[in-house]
């Protein structure tokens, strides 16, 4: 759909250059997704993958973010390798409601409640990012927490337009179950892609 050079603006790699690529096709359907242009894949041209790590290299920063849309709806495995074999660092962002596919040095695992996720995700997760939009969103995270592995970062972040309201509950769930972290989206308040 579109690919652009910024800054990682939430979870773990928050604050990083980042090369995102954003895959077009979704059909998970979140009605708070702030990119519900990237659903219908077939409105946006396809690349080859020279030209997208040909894009990417046009910039010094070495992270690619391979993000969507739902980015697994597609293998990933030749895009991933030309970007490693390119000197990326490669990292996705998932519902993971596809079978995995892709070489990654980073896994954001997002789940959605409008559909499961498929389950060779938790083993693949480096970063469990759950989205509060309300109260029952808490239980949501917890479950799916406790499928993923030991070491996977656990991130609660405030739906945007629920921000001011989830916000301090996320805080006080956090100071009282202490392996979560905080994640916000920080783009949004520099204003940038």
């Amino acid at each position: 759909m579109e690919a652009f050079y910024t800054l990682q603006g939430e979870g773990q790699h928050s604050g990083k250059a980042a090369y995102f690529i954003r895959l077009g096709g979704c059909e998970v359907g979140c009605h708070w997704c702030d990119v519900k242009e990237s659903w219908d894949a077939s409105l946006h041209p396809r690349h080859s993958i020279t030209s997208i790590v040909d894009g990417a290299l046009q910039y010094p920063g070495r992270l690619a973010v391979v993000t969507g849309g739902e980015p697994l709806m597609y293998n990933l495995d030749e895009l991933t390798a030309a970007l490693q074999r390119a000197g990326f660092k490669t990292n996705i962002e998932t519902s993971g409601v596809y079978p995995f596919t892709g070489h990654w040095d980073w896994v954001c695992f997002s789940p959605k409640k409008f559909k499961t996720p498929h389950p060779d995700i938790y083993q693949n997760a480096h970063e469990l990012k759950a989205i509060i939009y309300n109260k029952s969103d808490f239980d949501f995270a917890e479950e799916h927490a406790s499928q993923v592995s030991g070491d996977c970062a656990l991130l609660l972040q405030p739906e945007w337009s629920k921000q001011q309201v989830m916000l301090p509950l996320i805080i006080d769930y956090i100071k009282d179950n202490p392996k979560w972290k905080m994640s916000l989206q920080t783009h949004k308040f520099m204003n940038i892609p």
